[in-house]
């Protein structure tokens, strides 16, 4: 072969491997690769910190049943935080269905919500940067130049493999920035395909689905609003092809949209409460507002010291060495926030080929960071999944800058970003492997700097599972030092307290934290685990008129929480019996017919009370509020063996089964209905199965 013929099938190779570098369907693979493959780390990791009041404990996810139901409650039902997001609650109710409680499920959702994101966010880049491209009266300026559809795929690329979305892709409870990115996302392109068809019975359907889809977004989260406002920025200012009247008519839907979600957000029976104002002066609002800015805007250049509890605001300026270096690097994020803001209008107004993309880019920046910029009172000062969003529009703004490049610079461009992509990738992989289980994730989080309030209760609780309760109590205390009135700080070492035998310590823990005004205890879920805990110690010392007096106060800030009720109705069952009790939780069940573990409770009394065919009725309403849970299943059949219908037992006791098929308990039961019918050979079919699931379980002795 000659030198000429090895030149023309290097080029032939090569002119192949560009032409499928280009396909759509290529560059969607890379991207789920890519998007996949930096957050596998997260797939192992366990549920934690609100995962566990989300999914592990949610009732309100355990059954497709409870889809509507959805609609009418908080994301947290326990906590006062004002989170109306029941397409996220719609979306657990599906892993729920699908994987149980196995957290890998509920992570590979996350990953896969966010790369399908990532998908839409390239086909996205791809019309709004080709639209710019389109109107420069120069078309030749473009030749020798990556294509729109390029420049949107490694744009597209970045944004998926960047670290700082880590909190919301490996955290289970950051799912609702991914559903409402992939639902405004969508809406938005599902506008701009049906806009591209000729009238048709499609081009309508494809409208109403964007219309829907829009609905969505703002159900998932609040940032919902944020992508209609981008949505109409760029149709209103940036594009030219629909007529002034039709854009008057999608603002007048858009508008109909919004109507509908603000008339959606009044179905919650309870209206969550915010906390106090932090009482911040204009000033320091203006301030905060620039450190926040300087922070994301090093997060996007150099993510380092990545961790979920971030703030710019140092309270205790002054008062030691340590915090006069945090109050010092607090300044830089100042001087940081100037420069990003500079940056940004600088390149806004810089007249060039890429001008339109640099003002699109930097307002939807400015526009959507501005919500959670400390201009309103949130739970924290910043944060890095709200990053999620405001970073397409440092996206767009960085496609405005290569469109100025010289054509000379396009492959060091390239390289650059392959580079880019590369080193990002690896710290996104590093930062998912935080989330691997809760030990980890905290004492990663502390060596970040992310030495908060939250993250050190959390610790705690973990020593405190562990049964180490003497180190619980050794941080909770330091926690306390610092923030004296946190709730969930007191009502933990109340526990570690308590679990020491220090009772009368724990009790006065106890009081505090249930004495907190409701609204303080702000958007934390289970802070009414202390009134409960203080009534528990107050009824073993035998004094149930305070225990009552406890939990009827404490029912009055958290209406509605069946862990108080519960722990009510058992009292009172001890005291007069299952009558007595009846009323208390018969109420609770009908005004919370979603609540499984009410339903069996009550099932549980009518039972006692020789009221069989009540108790059935209860305990079948529970079996469909959780499709997984056999606690129902085996009542009912429990049921049908004390009335003799053991042919409806053995039945019921199958589907529990089928719910359990690991479990050796619910074999065990079968085998003994199976025994009561004389099918005795089944009976001990099923008992050698329960010994192979023993067997299953122990662990592998090795033998040399």
């Amino acid at each position: 072969m000659t030198q000429s013929d090895i030149k023309a099938a290097t080029g032939s190779s090569w002119s192949k491997l560009a032409f499928y570098a280009e396909r759509g369907w290529v560059r969607c693979l890379a991207l789920i690769f890519f998007g996949i493959g930096v957050h596998l780390p997260s797939l192992t990791g366990e549920l934690l910190w609100d995962d566990i009041s989300l999914v592990n404990d949610n009732p309100l996810i355990k059954s497709p049943a409870l889809i509507l139901e959805a609609f009418r409650h908080y994301l947290f039902p326990d906590a006062y935080a004002g989170h109306y997001r029941p397409v996220q609650t719609i979306s657990y109710i599906f892993d729920y269905l699908f994987w149980n409680k196995e957290a890998y499920g509920y992570h590979l959702s996350n990953v896969l919500w966010h790369v399908l994101s990532g998908i839409l966010l390239y086909y996205l880049l791809r019309r709004i940067l080709g639209s710019f491209v389109e109107r420069w009266p120069d078309k030749s300026f473009w030749k020798g130049r990556i294509d729109a559809s390029t420049a949107a795929f490694f744009l597209a690329l970045l944004w998926v493999v960047h670290p700082v979305h880590s909190a919301a892709v490996d955290y289970v409870s950051g799912r609702a920035d991914s559903l409402a990115f992939f639902f405004g996302c969508g809406g938005w392109l599902l506008y701009l395909r049906a806009r591209d068809l000729s009238p048709s019975w499609t081009r309508r359907g494809l409208f109403v689905l964007a219309m829907l889809s829009a609905l969505f977004s703002l159900c998932s989260r609040e940032s919902g609003a944020l992508w209609m406002l981008m949505f109409l920025l760029y149709l209103f200012a940036f594009e030219t092809k629909p007529r002034l009247r039709a854009k008057f008519l999608v603002l007048a839907v858009c508008l109909s949209v919004v109507s509908l979600y603000a008339g959606l957000r009044h179905l919650p029976e309870h209206h969550s409460e915010n906390g106090t104002s932090t009482g911040w002066t204009p000033a320091m609002r203006g301030i905060l507002m620039l450190r926040a800015l300087g922070d994301y805007g090093r997060l996007m250049v150099f993510p380092s010291q990545l961790h979920i509890e971030r703030t710019v605001f140092e309270p205790a300026l002054g008062r030691s060495q340590a915090s006069w270096r945090n109050a010092v690097a607090i300044e830089y994020l100042t001087i940081g926030g100037v420069l990003v803001l500079g940056t940004l209008v600088f390149g806004a107004f810089r007249k060039g080929a890429g001008q339109r993309a640099r003002l699109f880019g930097a307002s939807w920046f400015l526009l959507t960071y501005l919500p959670t910029s400390n201009l309103f009172d949130l739970n924290a000062t910043v944060a890095e999944h709200w990053l999620y969003l405001p970073s397409v529009g440092l996206c767009i703004f960085l496609a405005g800058i290569l469109f100025d490049l010289p054509a000379r610079y396009l492959r060091s461009t390239v390289a650059f970003a392959c580079v880019a992509v590369a080193g990002l990738s690896v710290r996104s992989a590093i930062r998912s492997s935080d989330w691997v289980d809760p030990e980890i994730f905290f004492r990663r989080t502390f060596a970040a700097g992310g030495s908060s309030s939250r993250t050190g209760v959390n610790l705690a609780v973990i020593y405190a599972v562990r049964g180490e309760h003497a180190k619980a109590e050794a941080i909770l205390r330091k926690v306390l030092q610092i923030f004296p009135d946190y709730p969930l700080a007191r009502n933990n070492l109340g526990i570690a307290l308590s679990q020491q035998g220090k009772t009368k310590e724990a009790e006065a823990m106890f009081e505090t934290a249930s004495n907190s005004t409701a609204p303080g205890k702000g958007g934390y879920p289970r802070t009414w685990d202390a009134a409960r805990n203080q009534a528990r110690l107050r009824h073993k010392a035998k004094d149930d008129v305070a225990a009552f007096s406890i939990l009827e106060r404490a029912r009055r800030d958290y209406p509605g929480n069946w862990e108080l009720i519960s722990f009510q109705a058992q009292m009172i069952r001890e005291i007069e019996g299952p009558a007595g009790a009846l009323p208390v939780v018969k109420n609770f069940v009908r005004e919370h017919w979603w609540h499984a573990g009410a339903s069996i409770t009550l099932g549980g009394l009518f039972m006692e009370m020789g009221d069989l065919p009540q108790a059935e009725e209860a305990f079948r309403h529970a079996s469909i509020l959780d499709v997984h849970d056999p606690a129902a299943l085996n009542l009912i059949a429990l049921l049908d063996v004390r009335q003799n219908k053991l042919e409806d037992a053995c039945k019921t006791q199958r589907r529990a089964v089928a719910r359990q098929p690991d479990q050796p308990r619910q074999y065990l039961i079968l085998s003994d209905i199976l025994t009561r019918m004389g099918r005795v050979d089944e009976a001990r079919e099923t008992l050698a199965h329960v010994s192979r699931l023993e067997s299953m379980a122990r662990p592998q002795v090795a033998v040399n």
